[in-house]
């Protein structure tokens, strides 16, 4: 008989099985770096951030595609001038052959920039089936939001969701990355419960810098330093250490049941970079696998 450890080990390795990267528009050459260790036709993510111009964006998304990976570009809806300027960039992205598949964003913004005051106004608005997009990625927050309250984050979400449906667009969830995995099983066995049964990609921090993952996580609101390094197994009296996410999957893999958490993968968040997170997952891969 197989041992749970065995067994644990292979649900760890079948989680990663198509995961997902991201990076932004000034990570092309670290792309380039990291290609030979990431699986061909993996979605690579590209962020929306203010200070990159639509050109950089594009050309992220561009080297994605001939770096042989699926890009998925970021629209930031509060940071779209207009409407004209995101047909402009669904027309870029489409003349890059990288427009099938997008991610919507509501951005960090108060107060939107253009006519775009969440991501839903961009779902509905109907450009992206115009210039060819396919699937939709949307946001969920599992450990909670700083800004925004529970009710509007579960009506957000469930009211994209049905947007979707009712456009004939392909969509999955990706949520912010976190620390707490009981925090993501209770979140995701409630998505379900909602009638919300998208594939979910669980974000998780790559490996990085013990001050660095405790600055986003208090940037982000997803945890005091001290819930963050005893959830997460960081060190409080290493600073200047690194840490990757094994205890945060592992957890993530004992209590995960297909039948109420629904399909799950992973998307990670390369705070530390793309190829010391390409070679994390090939050696959590081989050690559980």
């Amino acid at each position: 008989m197989e041992s749970v450890l065995g067994v644990s080990g292979q649900v760890g390795a079948s989680l990663l099985d198509g995961y997902s990267l991201e990076m932004t528009g000034k990570d092309v050459p670290r792309l380039e770096e990291a290609r030979a260790g990431i699986a061909p036709g993996t979605r690579i993510n590209v962020t929306y951030l203010a200070g990159e111009d639509p050109g950089m964006r594009l050309a992220a998304a561009r080297a994605v595609r001939e770096c042989g990976f699926v890009p998925v570009p970021h629209l930031s809806a509060r940071r779209l001038p207009s409407s004209a300027e995101l047909e402009r960039f669904l027309a870029g992205l489409a003349e890059e052959g990288a427009v099938e598949n997008v991610f919507v964003v509501g951005g960090d913004p108060a107060r939107p920039e253009g006519p775009y005051e969440d991501a839903l106004s961009v779902v509905r608005g109907g450009l992206l089936q115009r210039y060819g997009v396919r699937r939709v990625g949307i946001c969920g927050y599992p450990e909670g939001h700083p800004a925004i309250g529970d009710d509007a984050l579960w009506s957000a979400l469930t009211g994209k969701a049905a947007a979707l449906e009712a456009a004939g667009l392909a969509g999955d969830v990706i949520t912010q990355f976190g620390f707490d995995a009981d925090a993501v099983l209770t979140w995701l066995e409630a998505l379900r419960g909602r009638g919300v049964h998208l594939p979910v990609r669980v974000g998780v921090p790559g490996p990085a810098g013990v001050r660095r993952l405790l600055g986003y996580a208090t940037r982000f609101g997803v945890g005091t330093g001290a819930v963050v390094a005893r959830k997460y197994g960081l060190s409080l009296t290493n600073l200047m250490g690194t840490a990757g996410p094994d205890r945060f999957l592992d957890d993530l893999v004992s209590g995960w049941d297909p039948a109420r958490h629904g399909t799950v993968g992973l998307h990670f968040y390369t705070f530390g970079g793309l190829r010391p997170t390409a070679e994390w997952i090939t050696r959590y891969r081989t050690d559980r696998g």
